[in-house]
């Protein structure tokens, strides 16, 4: 049974649909405050902080949308959302997929992975770890261990070594920023590149 429920953006609405949501948390505590004879001592020794602060669910999908257009597709097989007051965030412990679509919303354009992700709510900012890959519509193609991902600002940055793979050279180096469509990047310290010719010779020999 898929369900659906809201995660809060300042300007950029996300819907989660999940095959099996674990919100028995909230499930369960409405049901014994709704029992009168329920003392609320005894309610709250059912549930220490770290339970009640937690919320799990399997088989993700969540859209992201603009004026009702797809912008963005995450897909993982677990979630867990950190609901703390001052800095609610989720975590996606294995891994996700994330797909950018054209300005209609019909066309995947780029698309990254990784094998364990953060998104933090209040600042809508996602630190993806781990055999980070992120491809572009042109046939780009980056690889990292580690790279920062600011929704609202349209800003992809990482510190780390990073390959850039491209129909032509290969490029690698340190630091690299680029926009979330990979039209526009750039890597801080170029450290070598391959060209096509260059990776033909190798191969024949």
């Amino acid at each position: 049974m898929k369900q659906c429920s809201p995660i809060k953006s300042k300007s950029k609405p996300l819907r989660i649909r999940s095959k099996s949501a674990l919100y028995f948390l909230q499930f369960t505590f409405c049901l014994l405050l709704s029992s009168c004879e329920n003392d609320i001592n005894d309610v709250n020794r059912l549930f220490s902080n770290n339970e009640t602060q937690v919320e799990t669910a399997t088989g993700v999908e969540m859209l992201y949308s603009d004026s009702a257009i797809l912008k963005l597709r995450i897909v993982s097989p677990k979630l867990i959302r950190h609901l703390d007051k001052k800095d609610p965030y989720q975590a996606f412990p294995e891994g996700l997929t994330v797909e950018f679509f054209s300005p209609d919303g019909l066309t995947v354009t780029g698309r990254m992975t990784a094998k364990y992700a953060e998104r933090y709510d209040n600042t809508s900012k996602f630190i993806v770890r781990d055999s980070v890959v992120w491809t572009g519509s042109a046939g780009e193609r980056l690889e990292t261990e580690e790279l920062n991902w600011e929704e609202e600002n349209d800003r992809v940055h990482t510190t780390k070594f990073v390959i850039v793979r491209r129909p032509d050279e290969i490029i690698y180096g340190h630091g690299f920023e680029s926009n979330q469509k990979f039209t526009q990047w750039k890597i801080r310290a170029i450290e070598g590149r391959i060209k096509a010719g260059d990776m033909t010779r190798e191969l024949r020999n």
